[in-house]
Order: structure tokens, then C-alpha cells, then sequence
């Protein structure tokens, strides 16, 4: 009882001084940001869909716009993103270390994480699941079917410990290859030393898309583990965490009242609505207790967008082309949804 009510008081305080304007202290890591200029993002370097340099060495990718987003917010422009390359062995000890202000990488949200590392989980982005990326020459359909064979993963990982739980649950031999880094364990699938791999489906949809030849793949139906993603920070910077969730929850706030890019600038000057109009800095005070300007959601959709525009862009239909399945918003059947603008 007593956690649940210092829960509760501490979303009183916030929401206190967002309506109210109360001025707040900025706290070190947002001090450090605005005096740098830039928000050091750590994210992959090569998953499709998630980001990567393009052509013109552009940064691009569903995470490469939610730094943006958090820069819009931070520093009121979406393209003073520093984007800093780390792997599955680094990305922890480089946000631990200070090498990066926020991790916004292929991360699931787990205890152990939120407990051990002496990081912040501020914000899921992406519910997926676990699943299997088999060789469609294995004729096989049901991940049943793949009962005594091998898969190749990330040593010491929470997919391999996931792989291992799930055939002790279900009784089925699921013999494990490991290897030290994503790269090589996708290499070694390729080459045909095992006979599936298992990640997240955003991770083995790219792998596939990435694959010389993608048809010669299947992603089996069933997910063995769910795995919400999200953004993390250090612990004890309560000011930027709230700073990097807040710039999340403006993504989907914004699709929930149908604001895009396109559309936000004249939506401010026009709307009558008085939740829009808090929204993007035209009513009450919304800035004051993040230590923000009071526009700076509506530069985070300006400059950047809506949820739902960046999903269908870098993980739907015009992307890896993946369904929005429990990324919808709340008010259409899925997870997604912000706390209140109040």
C-alpha cells in the first residue's frame, strides 16, 4: 500500500506542476543536453525499420525518429540528435557510463533490467513478442514442428534464456548454439550452421527482409514471450526520465487527436478544443514542471510527427510491414496510449 500511494502522490506532483506551471529544476542530464546542444541517443546500426544511416548518411528508422522526438522537446529541434551506434554487450554500460543520455534500442522491459542496472525504464514504444525465423526448406509451419533442432542466439541473452524456458515448459528438444554478438548469430543462420533464430519479430522481420534471398525464410506463427519495448535512462534523474516519457507520450497523444505534421500548425492557430489547444501550448502552462518551453509538444509533432504517421513509415505497410496488432492506439483495440495532458 504504501509504494502504491508514493506511485500515486509522485503522478500528483507532476501532473501538479504541468497544469500549473510550477517551475521545476531541469535536473543534470537536460542541463548537460541544453548545454552540449545535443541528445546523445544510443540506437542499432543496422536493423531496418529501426535505424541506420541511409545513402546520404541521413539517420533513419522508427527509433531514429523517437530521439528526434525527445530532441524537439529537449532542445526545440527534432535534428540535434547525436546518434550513437552501441550493441546488445554495449548499450547498457554505454548509458550506465554517461556515454549516452537515453537508450532507444531493440530493448525489452524486464525486472532484472529495471532492478540490477541502475537504469530507469521510462516508456514502452513497441509491444511484439519472441518468435522463430526458420529456413522455408524445413517444410515446417508450427514451431512444434521444430522439435529437435537448433537455434543460434545471442549468448547470455534473454532470448536464449527464453528459447531454454520454453522448450522445458512445453517438453520439445531445443538445442541452443550461441554466439557473442547479433551479427554473427544472424551470419551463422545464414551460412546454415542451425535451423531457426529467435528474437523479436521487428529484429527477425528485418533479418529476413535483409537476407539475399527473403522468400527462402519463414516467420513461424507463435511468440513464446511477450517483450514491450522501451526507452531507458539512468536512475536518479527523475527530471529528464519524465523528459524522454513525456516526448513518447506526445507521439501518441498527437495521433489520438489526429494531429500530423501536415496538419498541427493550423490546428493551433485554429482549434476551439481546450485539450488540443493544452496540448500544444496554447492554454494553460504545460512546460514549466519539465523545465521545457511550453510548445514543445507541439515541436515534437511538428518537427517529427504522430505515432501512428512513424509506425505505418518505418514498421507498416510503407516499411517492414509489420501489423499494428497491439500497437494501436487504446480507443482501437490496442496498448498504446498516453497519460493524461492535465
Amino acid at each position: 500500500m504504501k509504494s502504491g500511494w508514493a506511485a500515486a502522490g509522485w503522478l500528483g506532483v507532476i501532473l501538479a506542476g504541468l497544469s500549473l506551471g510550477n517551475p521545476a529544476a531541469a535536473g543534470p542530464t537536460l542541463d548537460a543536453v541544453k548545454k552540449a546542444g545535443t541528445v546523445r541517443c544510443g540506437v542499432t546500426s543496422a536493423v531496418a525499420g529501426a535505424a541506420r544511416p541511409d545513402s546520404k548518411g541521413r539517420w533513419v528508422g522508427f527509433h531514429a525518429d523517437i530521439c528526434r522526438a525527445v530532441a524537439a522537446a529537449a532542445l526545440g529541434d527534432a535534428e540535434k540528435v547525436t546518434f550513437v551506434p552501441v550493441t546488445a554487450q554495449s548499450r547498457f554500460t554505454a548509458l550506465q557510463s554517461g556515454e549516452i543520455d537515453t537508450l532507444i534500442y531493440i530493448t525489452a522491459l524486464t525486472l532484472s533490467r529495471d532492478a540490477t542496472l541502475g537504469l530507469n525504464q521510462v516508456a514502452p514504444y513497441f509491444y511484439t513478442g519472441q518468435g522463430f525465423l526458420v529456413r522455408r526448406s524445413l517444410n515446417i509451419s508450427q514451431l512444434k514442428e521444430l522439435d529437435g533442432g537448433t537455434v543460434c542466439s545471442t549468448q547470455g541473452s534473454v532470448v536464449e534464456r527464453n528459447v531454454t524456458d520454453y522448450a522445458r515448459r512445453t517438453g520439445i528438444t531445443l538445442t541452443t548454439i550461441s554466439f557473442d554478438v547479433a551479427a554473427n548469430v544472424l551470419a551463422a543462420f545464414l551460412a546454415g550452421r542451425c535451423d531457426a533464430i529467435s528474437n523479436d519479430t521487428l529484429s527477425l522481420t528485418a533479418n529476413r527482409l535483409a537476407a539475399p534471398d527473403p522468400d527462402a525464410f519463414v516467420l513461424l506463427p507463435e511468440l513464446i514471450a511477450k517483450e514491450p519495448q522501451g526507452a531507458m535512462v539512468r536512475n536518479g534523474d527523475s527530471e529528464w526520465a519524465n523528459v524522454v516519457r513525456w516526448s513518447i507520450f506526445a507521439l501518441v497523444q498527437a495521433e489520438e487527436f489526429g494531429l500530423t505534421r501536415e496538419t498541427v500548425a493550423a490546428t493551433r492557430d485554429s482549434s476551439t478544443d481546450p485539450q488540443v489547444r493544452r496540448f500544444l501550448g496554447r492554454g494553460e502552462p504545460v512546460g514549466a514542471g519539465l523545465g521545457l518551453s511550453d510548445d514543445w509538444a507541439y515541436q515534437v509533432v511538428r518537427q517529427v510527427g504522430d505515432y501512428g504517421t512513424l509506425y505505418e513509415t518505418h514498421l507498416g505497410k510503407h516499411g517492414l510491414g509489420l501489423d499494428r496488432g497491439l500497437n494501436r492506439l487504446w480507443n482501437q483495440g490496442g496498448l498504446m496510449m498516453s497519460w493524461l495532458w492535465q
